[in-house]
C-alpha cells in the first residue's frame, strides 16, 4: 500500500538547485512529480537559450528519471510513469530584453512560467529591494503576450505597486511562486495579508517558501516552522489558492548567493543571507515526503494534504497554460 506522499501529485512551484545528477537522484527519492526550475535569473536572452539547451540536454541524458513538462497532461505522465516532470521558468523578464516577440520563442522552447522581476529594476517594472515605480507600459504588453501564449506571471521577488498593476492587468491567474507571509516575519521579501488577499481575490496563487531566512525563526527552523507559514497563509486565503515553493538551492556553493544576491550579479548588494540552512527535517529534497508527515501529523484531511502538495499547482497551471 503505497503513503499518502508516494500516491499523491507533488508539486515543488519554484526549485533553483543546480542542474545536475545528484540532484536529479534526490527528486525521485523525494517523490516530486513536477518542479519549476529556473533556467534565468540575470542572464540575457542569448545565454537564457543556452541554459535551456544545457538542460534540455541534461533532461535527454536522464530520460529515465526525468521529462519537460509543457503541459499538465505532461505532468500526469510524470506521475504514471514515475518520473520528475522539468518546468522551465525564469526568475527575471531581464531575457526577453526589448522585444516582446521572444516571449512565443521562449514558450516555444519550453517556458511555462516568468517572475517579471528579480529584486531591482528592468524594463517591466521593479523589484522589492527598491523604490517601485511599477508597472511600465512595456510590462503591460509583456503581461497581455503572456497570458496570449500561455506562461504565468510570477511576482515572488516583484515589488508591491509593480504586483498590483500586474495582478490587475492580467486576464489569467498570476501567482507569488515562493513566499512566507509577513504577518509570521517582517522581510522585505514576504508579502503582507493584503498582498496575500489581493492575489486570492484576483483568482491568483501563492506558493509558500521554506527558504530559512523568510521563515519565523530564520536558521533554527523546522520542518513544523515550514508548515506553520503554509498554515498562516491557508487560514488567510482558503486552502485552494495555496501550494508549495520550496526555493530549494541544493547544490550550490556561496559563490552562487554572492550571485543572485548583487544586482545583475555584479554590482551592489542587495541582502545578505549569510549561511543558509533549510529547515530540519526538509534540508534536502529527498526528505520531501517529511512535509507530508507533518501535515498528516498536525490532522490536516487527506484533501486538503492532496491539494496542497500539488492538485491547486496543476489545477492553475492548467488554467494559465492552456491557449
Amino acid at each position: 500500500m503505497p503513503t499518502l506522499h508516494e500516491s499523491s501529485i507533488i508539486i515543488d512551484g519554484l526549485n533553483i538547485s543546480k542542474f545536475e545528477h545528484s540532484v536529479f537522484e534526490d527528486m525521485k527519492k523525494g517523490g516530486v512529480t513536477a518542479v519549476n526550475c529556473t533556467v534565468s535569473v540575470w542572464e540575457s536572452f542569448q545565454k537564457t537559450v543556452d541554459n535551456i539547451a544545457e538542460m534540455k540536454q541534461q533532461i535527454r541524458e536522464h530520460s529515465e528519471i526525468l521529462t519537460l513538462v509543457r503541459t499538465t497532461d505532461d505532468i500526469h505522465r510524470a506521475k504514471k510513469e514515475n518520473k520528475t516532470g522539468i518546468i522551465f521558468g525564469f526568475q527575471n523578464a531581464h531575457a526577453f530584453e526589448d522585444n516582446l516577440g521572444y516571449i512565443e520563442a521562449f514558450k516555444d522552447l519550453g517556458v511555462n512560467v516568468v517572475q517579471l522581476c528579480y529584486n531591482t529594476q528592468n524594463l517591466v517594472g521593479t523589484g522589492c529591494y527598491e523604490r517601485d515605480g511599477g508597472l511600465s507600459g512595456y510590462g503591460r504588453e509583456v503581461i497581455q503576450e503572456m497570458n496570449r501564449v500561455g506562461i504565468m506571471v510570477d511576482l515572488s521577488h516583484v515589488g508591491g505597486k509593480t504586483s498590483s498593476e500586474a495582478i490587475a492587468a492580467s486576464n489569467k491567474p498570476v501567482c507569488y511562486s515562493h513566499c512566507c507571509p509577513s504577518g509570521l516575519k517582517e522581510h522585505p521579501r514576504n508579502k503582507t495579508d493584503e498582498q496575500l488577499k489581493e492575489i486570492a481575490d484576483a483568482g491568483g496563487f501563492v506558493g509558500v517558501t521554506m527558504f530559512a531566512p523568510f521563515l519565523k525563526r530564520g536558521p533554527d527552523a523546522t520542518v513544523d516552522d515550514y508548515l506553520e507559514a503554509i498554515e498562516y497563509v491557508v487560514d488567510l486565503i482558503g486552502e485552494d489558492q495555496v501550494g508549495i515553493g520550496t526555493d530549494f538551492t541544493q547544490g550550490y556553493s556561496t559563490e552562487f548567493f554572492d550571485w543572485i544576491t548583487h544586482d545583475k550579479g555584479r554590482y551592489r548588494q542587495l541582502t545578505n543571507f549569510g549561511k543558509v540552512v533549510n529547515p530540519e527535517g526538509i534540508r534536502t529534497i529527498g526528505e520531501f515526503p517529511n512535509l507530508t508527515a507533518a501535515m498528516q501529523r498536525a490532522g490536516w484531511s487527506e484533501s486538503r494534504i492532496k491539494k496542497i502538495m500539488g492538485e491547486n499547482w496543476v489545477r492553475v497551471f492548467g488554467d494559465v497554460w492552456k491557449v
